[in-house]
């Protein structure tokens, strides 16, 4: 069944909730192939002879790669056959994930990690698909589902790298990722519904026409900056955290630095209905309050850094601030008039990312110069940076979707 919306745009059958559940699970499989390593840093230094340093520099390189695949591919998806076109990219990031498993030389690793990130962008080619055939009173809580998935998947495949590394090293993992992504590029193709053609663009054209869209829309810029600080704290955290949990007092296993990322699953849960205050109005607000939210969890985390308990807390917490504040940033994106929601959401993913690396980068040096103390300093520093941004543009571009 095809119906038409106010905005002009087409809506073929529509988010049903098989459609939205497995849109989440793609989202979250292709999001989680980029941090497989995070938590096997020190176990991929010592089987292939680098420093923990130079390994660390794998999540840098896959996160990198990703901010270029957004950039390079994601904005077609406002003028390609997109039911051809994802499942294409999943058997591309297929093909790149085996490369990493039988990557016999660090180098080697780097290089096919990088070719992961610049191809496992089936969940930002997912999304604005979803907020283009959602209805416009389900669109924040079908977008907070899926980004919550990716989420989700972030967190597990943590716990579920330690784990497979823990008992078949850590080359098994990219094998079964390989496995799960091409069986989702199967169902894929079957579930994307037929969409109208659109008019041919070239192509760079279309590529610096992102920029202009995101200059066309008062709030795009302030939205972009704050969740692009968020997501860079995230990846400071969960980066750094793998450093403060190997070493003494916890002095955990490589599994059990995996299994500590289940903590966040009930942050990752409970923020999967954040973009439900966009339904109802509140989006703005509620970024506030998320944003406070995330501030206090950053000071409690640096109180927490000799107790597993309260830093299971913390881990809960700042999940949920952090995911809540980027489910309705990019709701408010993607609730923006027109059909350049594919670029409006390359702008939002590939600074996220890009922020998210510099995050990772950061956490190394940060590491090494002042520990635990130093990191949750710089966190809290971007954090307050962040809500700045929100006070000062909240009554003006934030709430502008003209």
């Amino acid at each position: 069944m095809t119906t038409s919306t106010t905005s002009g745009t087409t809506r073929t059958s529509g988010m049903t909730r098989l459609r939205t559940i497995i849109f989440a699970i793609a989202g979250g499989l292709a999001v989680g192939n980029l941090y497989w390593a995070q938590p096997l840093i020190e176990e991929i230094a010592g089987s292939l002879e680098v420093s923990s340093a130079v390994a660390a520099s794998l999540v840098t390189v896959t996160q990198i790669g990703y901010a270029l695949g957004i950039f390079l591919i994601v904005p077609l998806g406002d003028v390609l056959n997109r039911k051809r076109m994802i499942p294409l990219i999943l058997g591309l990031s297929a093909f790149a994930l085996i490369g990493a498993a039988v990557a016999p030389t660090f180098s080697l690793l780097l290089a096919a990690l990088g070719g992961v990130g610049l191809t496992t962008v089936s969940a930002q080619l997912l999304t604005p698909l979803a907020s283009e055939l959602a209805a416009p009173e389900q669109r924040g809580r079908v977008l907070g589902t899926i980004a919550s998935g990716a989420l989700i998947g972030v967190l597990l495949s943590r716990t579920i790298s330690g784990a497979v590394a823990e008992y078949v090293g850590w080359r098994a993992i990219y094998v079964l990722a390989a496995i799960l992504t091409v069986a989702l590029a199967f169902v894929l193709s079957f579930l994307i519904p037929r969409l109208e053609k659109r008019p041919a663009t070239n192509y760079f054209r279309l590529l610096r026409s992102v920029l202009t869209t995101v200059a066309q829309h008062r709030a795009a810029a302030p939205t972009i900056l704050i969740s692009a600080a968020v997501f860079s704290v995230f990846s400071l955290f969960w980066t750094s955290l793998t450093y403060l949990l190997s070493a003494p007092p916890f002095s955990f296993t490589v599994g059990q630095i995996g299994v500590f990322g289940l903590a966040g699953l009930a942050g990752a849960v409970a923020a999967r209905r954040a973009g439900m205050f966009h339904d109802r109005g509140w989006s703005v607000p509620a970024s506030g309050v998320a944003l406070g939210l995330l501030a206090v969890s950053l000071v409690g985390a640096w109180l927490a850094q000799s107790s597993v308990i309260v830093l299971v807390v913390v881990v809960i917490v700042l999940d949920l601030a952090a995911q809540a504040t980027l489910v309705l940033g990019q709701t408010r994106l993607l609730s923006l008039p027109g059909q350049n929601r594919s670029r409006l959401n390359t702008a939002f993913v590939v600074s996220n990312f890009l922020g998210g690396a510099i995050g990772s980068a950061l956490a190394g040096p940060l590491w090494a110069t002042g520990g635990w103390t130093t990191i949750t300093g710089t966190a809290l520093g971007i954090v307050v940076v962040a809500f700045l941004v929100w006070v000062f543009t909240r009554r003006g571009a934030l709430i502008d979707q003209n």
